[in-house]
Parts: structure tokens; sequence; C-alpha cells
């Protein structure tokens, strides 16, 4: 049964995900989150409650060796203050968690202003936003502010203030597994890290979130494994728990930054002539404006998983990238910046990618030699003289190249038709017993000409 997600490909199912959508990412906005820590746990929590996503989650202790690198500390935070000499909050964590730089070390001081600078981060170049700025691997602290505000900044003293713990503890991931008819897998991961950035990346999992529920009311051929986690370190500690799952990894998307207004992106996988590769192209050259981006070894988890020694066919679908658009890493990636729309429309985008990654696959003519009477089985129109319909147009395509070396996707390609036609013709074939599923290492047969079928004539 072909995977076709209805209630996503249809303008009124996305637009209601979209909306969906948006309101989870509404309720995750305030959240503070970092690489560990009780925010991401909250966040998981909402994507359980509000998101109607049962999670499978693991806690993985701080100093665990996970390749190169090893799990950080926990770090939480209860309040971070600057006060002026009146105890006014002059920079206040309350007011918007990016005041405070991410993994800041516990601090309490009565600092100068000259002393404090060192400690502060702005952006002239846009006065009126807040920086987002991390410190996860040096133990550092520091506060960010709207560089109108720092220049507003008398001479002190100030008090200074960061309440937060940074010691042993977990870090925390999560999946959600859609089991399939295979054991081969097809992996959708989403950053969970970012504090109060709506696009980066409260957009990605919520986008997720809709996608996986509405995976998990099908049936699909693949098993779906979507994965929730900080990013670098959060992919690297699930590649070093999961070396089972990854010889059946057939394919991999990254998603982030899928709300704001910019046309959808692909970047290709490291080997860039993937099945994701190749999946993404058929469907994007059907939206207006999308773009195909060739991979760099810089951007979001989409790196880990293709990492040399891993070497697994992810790719990441986006709008805008990372650092591309004015918003990025500061407080004017807020909830205004992302659009229902913007949601819906990546919905239906993945709903057609995730038909064509399900369904690919190699079949097999068992009746090649020749065409076989497709009207007797009720395939083909009655009478002849006409020209073939779409459908029959894509049976005759489907017939013609499933030797065993074609996919259904290279079909659609070479036909020039939505692979959703082809899928419809492959199986209406499959029905009528005229072809069969090859296995993903079983070899294309050879075909032998049948004697015994040779007919009798008179030479002339």
């Amino acid at each position: 049964m072909a995977l076709l997600l209805d209630e996503l490909r249809s303008a009124d199912g996305a637009a209601e995900a979209g909306a969906q959508a948006w309101r989870l990412a509404e309720a995750m906005y305030p959240l503070c989150r970092s690489l560990t820590g009780a925010g991401v746990r909250a966040t998981l929590d909402l994507i359980e409650t509000q998101g109607g996503l049962p999670l499978q989650r693991t806690e993985v202790p701080s100093g665990t060796p996970v390749h190169d690198w090893e799990v950080p500390l926990e770090w939480n935070v209860r309040d971070a203050w600057i006060a002026d000499a009146a105890g006014r909050r002059v920079v206040d964590f309350r007011a918007h968690n990016l005041h405070l730089m991410s993994y800041s070390v516990p601090v309490r001081r009565q600092m100068t202003l000259e002393e404090l600078q060192p400690h502060l981060h702005s952006l002239p170049e846009r006065p009126d936003d807040i920086p987002y700025r991390t410190s996860y691997y040096r133990e550092h602290w520091a506060f960010c502010l709207r560089h109108r505000d720092r220049e507003r900044l008398g001479p002190g003293p100030y008090e200074v203030v960061v309440d937060s713990t940074l010691a042993p503890g977990h870090l925390t991931l999560a999946e959600f597994v859609v089991p399939g008819q295979s054991d081969d897998e097809i992996l959708v991961h989403t950053h969970v890290c970012h504090p109060s950035l709506a696009n980066d990346n409260l957009a990605g999992i919520a986008v997720a979130v809709e996608l996986a529920r509405a995976l998990g009311r099908s049936r699909p051929r693949h098993t779906w494994r979507f994965i929730f986690a900080p990013g670098t370190i959060g992919s690297l500690t699930w590649l070093a728990l999961r070396p089972q799952v990854l010889p059946r990894v057939r394919a991999g998307l990254v998603l982030g930054l899928l709300g704001d207004g910019a046309p959808l992106q692909y970047k290709r996988s490291r080997r860039g002539d993937t099945l994701t590769d190749r999946a993404a192209a058929h469907v994007l050259a059907g939206i207006v404006g999308a773009r195909l981006l060739d991979f760099e070894p810089y951007g979001y988890d989409e790196r880990q998983y293709g990492s040399p020694g891993f070497d697994l066919p992810v790719g990441r679908l986006t709008r805008s990238v990372n650092g591309g658009y004015p918003e990025y890493h500061c407080s004017a990636d807020d909830m205004t910046l992302l659009r229902p729309q913007a949601l819906a429309g990546a919905l239906q985008a993945l709903a057609r990618l995730a038909q064509v990654l399900d369904g690919n696959r190699r079949l097999l003519n068992l009746s090649p030699f020749g065409e076989p009477r497709l009207g007797r089985r009720g395939l083909y129109r009655s009478t002849g003289g006409h020209a073939p319909g779409a459908f029959e147009h894509a049976l005759l395509w489907v017939l013609s190249q499933s030797d065993g070396t074609h996919d259904l996707l290279a079909i659609a390609e070479r036909a020039r038709l939505p692979f959703e036609a082809i899928e419809a013709a492959a199986e209406a074939l499959q029905q009528a017993g005229l072809l069969r599923d090859l296995a993903p290492d079983e070899p294309a047969p050879a075909f032998t000409i049948p004697g015994s079928q040779t007919p009798k004539g008179t030479p002339t």
C-alpha cells in the first residue's frame, strides 16, 4: 500500500497541521534550552502532552565517551541579572532567556562597567536585538543585551548574579519509532538545544512532530525513526548508542529553519547521490522557488551522520540556511517570524518526500516477453486506436523498466512522471500478478527466452 499521507498533502490538511505545529512552537518558545538540562526535558514533555507524540527517552550520564567527544556536565539556571546601584535590573534573564550566555557558570560579584564589558555581548549592526551566545566547552560566563541598552550603561558599580549549576547530570535525547513492514529505516533528526529561537529550531521540532503523528497513523514499508536531540553532541551520542541501527538506514533528513518565508531548500548528503538526494531533487523540482544546495561540511547534524566513518545517506531540508537570514541567532527570531503557512508548506513537501523515500523499490516484470495483455486484466481500455491515457502510460513505463536494475524513482525520472503516478501503476501491476518486489540486496536476474513458446509456422 502506497504511503500517501493525504492529510498532509491536501491544502486544508496541511494548513491544519501547520497551525498545530505553530501552536506547539508557541508553547515551547519560552523555555530555556541548552545541550542538557531541565529545558530540554520540558520541551520533550510538551512534545508528548501538547504534540501527542509518545517518546522513548534516553538519559546519558555526563562524562560518557561518545567517539572523540564526551557528554558534558548538565547545565541549569534559576535566575541571572545585572542590577545597577539602585537595585534595578538592567539585564534580566527572566525578561528573555537569551540575556544569559548558555552554559554560563555561577557568579556573584560587584563590578564596574569596565570590568563587566568583557562579559557583555551585543550586536551594533542590530541594536534592538539580543544576540544568542554559548560557551559549551569552556567554563565562562557572559550576558547578552541590546546594543542600545549597552550604550546607556553608566560606570557602575553593578551587582552581577548568575544563579546556575554546572554539575554531573545527563544528556537527554528522545526517539519516536514508527514500525514498518521492513526493518530498514529512514531517519528524521531535529535539534532541541536552542533557547527562545523560533525558526531555529522550534520550527524543525514542530514540523517533525506533525510528520511523525501522520506517519504513526499509517503502515509504512520502512521503519521511521524520529530523533529529538541537542545539536552535534546529541547526534554523536545517538550514533554511539545505536550501532545496530546504522546498517539498516536507507535514507535520512535533518529538519531545521522551516518556518520563515524563504523557499524550501535541500542540502545534499556528503555522497550527493543517495536515495535521499534523488528523492529531494524529484520533489523539489515541482515546488516553485525551491533549490538544491551542494553539500558542505558546515551546518547542522547532517555533517555528523554523513561523516566518513558513518557515511549515512542524510541530507537537510530547510528554508533559510543557518546564518543566512537577518534574524538568525538573535531575539528577532521570535514567534512573529514563524509562519503557519510556511510550516504547512514544509509539511506538504515532506509528505511527498516521505512517499518517495518509503515507496521506492525495485520490481521485476514477471511477464517480460513482450507486453502482457493488460486489457484482460482490467488495466487497459477495451477499445483500441486511442493514445494511452496517463495511467496507461505509467503502466507501460513500469513494465518496460522493471528488469530489476531500475527502482521506481529512476523510472519516474526517466518517464518525467510524478513518483506517485509510477507507484500507483506499479501497485496495480503487482495486484495483477505481473510484478514482484526485489529484496534490497537481491541481484537482478537474467531473463531466459523460453524455447517452448516458439510458434509453429509455415515458411513463405
